[in-house]
């Protein structure tokens, strides 16, 4: 995929030995210049390395894919096969199974004082809904996927499906139809379970379909969304994008991030799931595993920009 500039048709054979002398002391010297800067790229904390993968990019991720949209074409992976926990990115298919079961997103639901009960103790990120309130699901949805509540995930399960349960279940079929053949999902918000996995080309698989349809597109391109009043919270909710903490990171040149979904657990590492422009085309980015957490420095995001940087020299 990438120019490794071979040297063998660049240089003739020297005579003399002096000259290829003079060639592998260079060479030497290069590697062990490359081999110190490599070392010394280290987090702000100085507690993360960043780890050289395929096309030469450093990346703090453990895996990782860069895909471009219109057509599928993977530009760079890393890892993409191995399993991993995906966190809130969990989100994203709780979104598609929503939008797939309900035409009328303005319908309304109640949310169960079981629901909050289920969380307590979780330490699950919450929207800030109350036991009670009466929510369109088109709310409950911004309230999954911008602060990426897991009231409002698991409330929109529970109305769905009746529980949690068969609301994964609906998932995995769901993940079955998108050739996902190495998912598996317990729950509708990405709490830590063993048996709650996937891979990192399976949730790009998961992306690229779910921003096809255009009710997705605009939930996960939005930073900042307003609820309608309800009756627990009369003036509305305002919810905010996990990515807006994080938009102060450096960007490449010519690079739009248009939209993403971020994810943590301990288990899980930082995880990212993301669309950007350049040149006028569409890529999607799916990181997992980067070391660190909400009060480090966003080492997910600054990967993806790295990805988003090679689409150039690809």
């Amino acid at each position: 995929m990438y120019d490794n500039r071979r040297k063998s048709n660049r240089y003739k054979r020297k005579r003399k030995s002096g000259g290829r002398v003079a060639l592998l002391a260079a060479m030497a010297g290069f590697g062990l210049y490359a081999f110190i800067f490599a070392f010394k790229l280290i987090s702000p904390a100085g507690s993360a390395h960043l780890v050289s993968a395929m096309g030469g990019v450093s990346l703090y991720s453990e895996s990782a894919v860069l895909i471009r949209l219109d057509d599928g074409e993977t530009l760079y992976e890393k890892n993409s096969g191995e399993k991993i926990y995906p966190a809130s990115l969990t989100k994203l298919m709780t979104t598609l199974v929503i939008l797939d079961q309900f035409e009328d997103l303005d319908h309304t639901v109640t949310l169960s004082e079981a629901v909050f009960d289920r969380l307590s103790g979780s330490g699950a990120s919450m929207a800030g809904f109350l036991p009670g309130e009466r929510i369109t699901l088109r709310d409950l949805l911004y309230g999954c996927m911008l602060p990426s509540g897991a009231d409002a995930a698991l409330g929109l399960a529970c109305a769905t499906a009746g529980s949690e349960a068969d609301f994964a279940a609906l998932m995995n079929r769901r993940a079955a139809e998108l050739g996902m053949a190495h998912t598996h999902f317990k729950n509708a918000t990405g709490l830590h379970d063993p048996g709650h996995y996937t891979t990192v080309s399976d949730m790009a698989r998961l992306l690229r379909a779910g921003l096809e349809d255009p009710d997705f597109r605009v939930l996960f391109t939005t930073l900042y969304y307003q609820t309608a009043p309800t009756n627990r919270h009369p003036g509305g909710l305002g919810l905010s994008s996990t990515l807006n903490a994080l938009m102060d990171t450096p960007c490449p040149n010519g690079v739009t991030l248009l939209g993403g979904k971020t994810g943590y657990t301990e288990e899980a590492g930082l995880c990212l799931a993301s669309l950007a422009q350049r040149g006028g085309r569409e890529y999607i980015a799916v990181t997992a595993g980067a070391p660190g957490s909400h009060e480090t420095s966003p080492r997910h995001l600054e990967d993806a920009f790295r990805l988003y940087g090679l689409v150039d020299c690809v």
